[in-house]
C-alpha cells in the first residue's frame, strides 16, 4: 500500500506541482489549502504518514495547526516549511515536535533526502520529539541572526533540547555567539522563570575564579572580610553558563564534576555541603579532546558536559548570513547612535563579503559600528571601513597578481601542447573548460562537497558554481537541477490553466 503525504499550502501552484510529484513517485498525495482544511481532512479519518506544512497561512498559521495537532497525536510526523524564515519559527517548529524544517525556494536535492529520512521514522514507527506549548513572547530571540543552512540547524537543535533538562557543550571560535546561544536554550527550557548566570572562565583571574564560582565563608583567606554567595548558588534553580571553560584550572575542573555529579558545593573556608540544583552550559573555542591527551582538561568531566554538543559555524563558513547580519546591524545602531543612514554601498557590501573575519559576527558588529558613528553620507562607504579591512581587499589584489605569476609556466605548457596537436579551430575553448573543470572539482573535494565552501574559494556565487557544475557534469547538479527545472515547469503548467 503506499505511503500517504499531506501537502498544506495557500499556494495553489505549490500544491498542485508537490501533488503531481509526489503521486509520480507512487505516493499517495492529498493537499489542504490552509489549516482549517486539513483539520477537517484528519478529523473526517486520513491518517497521512508524513505531512508538509506551510508555516505562514492565512487563518491558523501552520505553527498553530502543527501545535492542535500534537496535543491530539504526539505521534503525528511533520515537515514545516516556510520562505520566511526566522529564529524563533525554526526553534518553536523543532519544540513543538516538527520532523524538520525546510525552506523555499526548495532545494530538491536536500528535500527529498529530508523527505525520504522522514519516511523511514515513519516506516520504523520511531515517533518525532514532542513538546509542549511555550510563551516565548518575553524573549527577543531575533538577536540570533541567520538564515544559512548550518545556523538553521543549530536552531533545529536547540528547539530539540531545550526543555530537555541536560548538559549542554558549545564550541565555537571567538565571536560566534556561543552565549547567545545558551540564552536561547535557557529562555526556552524549563528553567527560564529562574536565574541565568554566565561566567567568564578566562577573564576572571585563577585566584579569584574558585570564590567566584562557589563562594566563600568571611575569614576564608586574606581579604574576605564578608560572607559571599558563588555563582553556582545564585544560579539554584536556573541555568549557568561556563562560557570559555577550557581556560578553566584542572582543579577547578574537579570541582565542577561534583557539583553535576553530587549537585552540591562547598564555599571556600567552609565545611557545610549546600545542594544546588542548576542546569550547566559550558562553552569553548579551544580543542577539548586534545587538552584531554595533553592533560589540560578532565576527561570525565568532558563526558558530563557533551551530552549534547552544538558547533557553531565561523562567519566565514556562513557568508550568506553577512547581508543579514549588516543590515540588521545597521538597523540597531542608527537608532542606538541617532544616524541616518539608509545602507551599505555595494562596492563596500563586496568588501564584507571577501573579508575572512577572524573575530567572526562581534568583529562584523564592531566594525559596522564604527562605520556608522564616523559615515558622513547616508551610506556606508568603502572609505568608512577601518584599514585592515581595506588592506584585505590589497592583499587579494596582491595574492592575484602572484596566483597569475605562478600559472605562467603551466599556462605556457597548456598552449604548447595546443599549438602541437591543434592546426586549427578556437581549442583554446577547450582548454579553458578543461581548466576550470578541474578547479572546481578541487574546490569541491577540497570542501568535502561544500558548495557554498567551494564557492567561496574560487570567487563565484553558488548559483553561478552549480551551473558550472551542471555544464561539466560534476557530482549530482544535473539531476537537481532538472528537478528544479521540473518543478518551475509544473507550477508554469498549473497556473496556465
Amino acid at each position: 500500500m503506499s505511503e500517504t503525504i499531506l501537502i498544506v499550502d495557500d499556494d495553489r501552484g505549490i500544491r498542485y506541482s508537490l501533488k503531481r510529484m509526489f503521486e509520480e513517485k507512487g505516493f499517495k498525495a492529498v493537499a489542504a489549502r490552509n489549516g482549517r482544511e486539513a483539520l477537517d481532512l484528519l478529523d473526517q479519518g486520513l491518517v497521512p504518514d508524513l505531512t508538509l506544512i506551510d508555516i505562514v497561512m492565512p487563518g491558523l498559521s501552520g505553527l498553530d495547526l502543527l501545535e492542535a495537532i500534537k496535543q491530539k497525536n504526539p505521534k503525528f510526523l511533520a515537515i514545516m516549511v516556510t520562505a520566511h524564515g526566522t529564529t524563533e519559527r525554526a526553534i518553536r517548529a523543532m519544540k513543538l515536535g516538527a520532523y524538520d524544517y525546510i525552506q523555499k525556494p526548495f532545494d530538491l536535492a536536500k528535500m527529498w533526502t529530508t523527505i525520504q529520512k522522514a519516511l523511514e521514522v515513519a516506516r520504523s514507527a520511531k515517533n518525532p520529539v514532542s513538546y509542549p506549548p511555550f510563551n516565548d513572547q518575553n524573549w527577543a530571540g531575533e538577536s540570533i541572526i541567520g538564515d544559512s543552512p548550518r545556523m538553521q540547524d543549530v536552531y533545529k537543535t536547540i528547539g530539540q533540547i531545550a526543555e530537555r533538562d541536560v548538559n549542554v557543550l558549545l564550541i565555537g571560535e571567538s565571536g560566534t555567539g556561543k552565549e547567545l546561544v545558551a540564552r536561547a536554550i535557557y529562555h526556552h527550557g524549563r528553567r527560564s522563570n529562574y536565574p541565568f548566570i554566565a561566567i567568564n572562565c578566562a577573564a576572571i583571574p585563577e585566584n579569584l575564579l574558585e570564590s567566584e564560582l562557589f563562594g566563600h565563608e568571611r575569614g576564608a583567606f586574606t581579604g574576605a572580610e564578608y560572607k559571599r554567595i558563588g555563582r553556582f548558588e545564585q544560579a539554584h534553580r536556573g541555568t549557568i553558563f561556563l562560557d570559555e571553560i577550557g581556560d578553566m584550572p584542572i582543579h577547578i575542573q574537579a570541582k565542577i564534576l561534583r557539583v553535576i555529579q553530587e549537585g552540591e558545593i562547598q564555599r571556600l573556608g567552609g565545611s557545610e555541603t549546600i545542594p544546588v540544583d542548576v542546569r550547566l552550559i559550558a562553552a569553548t573555542n579551544k580543542p577539548i579532546e586534545e587538552g584531554i591527551r595533553e592533560g589540560w582538561f578532565r576527561q570525565d568531566l568532558y563526558w558530563r558536559l557533551n551530552v549534547v554538543t552544538i558547533y557553531l559555524p565561523p562567519l566565514r563558513e556562513r557568508k550568506e548570513d553577512i547581508h543579514l547580519l549588516a543590515q540588521y546591524f545597521l538597523s540597531r545602531f542608527t537608532k542606538e547612535l541617532q544616524k541616518d543612514i539608509v545602507g551599505i554601498r555595494p562596492e563596500c557590501m563586496e568588501l564584507l563579503l571577501a573579508y575572512h573575519w577572524p573575530g567572526n559576527v562581534r568583529e562584523l558588529e564592531n566594525v559596522l559600528k564604527r562605520a556608522i558613528v564616523i559615515c558622513r553620507g547616508n551610506e556606508i562607504m568603502i572609505e568608512d571601513l577601518p584599514d585592515h579591512i581595506k588592506a584585505a581587499r590589497e592583499n587579494s589584489f596582491k595574492l592575484r597578481a602572484e596566483l597569475a605569476q605562478s600559472l605562467d609556466p603551466l599556462l605556457d605548457k597548456v598552449f604548447d601542447l595546443i599549438t602541437a596537436t591543434v592546426k586549427e579551430g578556437p581549442a583554446s575553448l577547450d582548454a579553458i573548460s578543461l581548466l576550470e573543470k578541474e578547479m572546481i572539482e578541487r574546490a569541491i573535494r577540497k570542501t568535502s562537497g561544500n558548495k557554498v565552501q567551494a564557492a567561496s574559494l574560487l570567487g563565484i556565487n553558488r548559483n553561478t558554481l552549480r551551473n558550472k557544475m551542471e555544464r561539466y557534469g560534476i557530482a549530482d547538479a544535473v539531476s537537481e537541477r532538472e528537478e528544479t527545472k521540473r518543478w518551475e515547469n509544473l507550477k508554469d503548467e498549473h497556473l496556465q490553466n
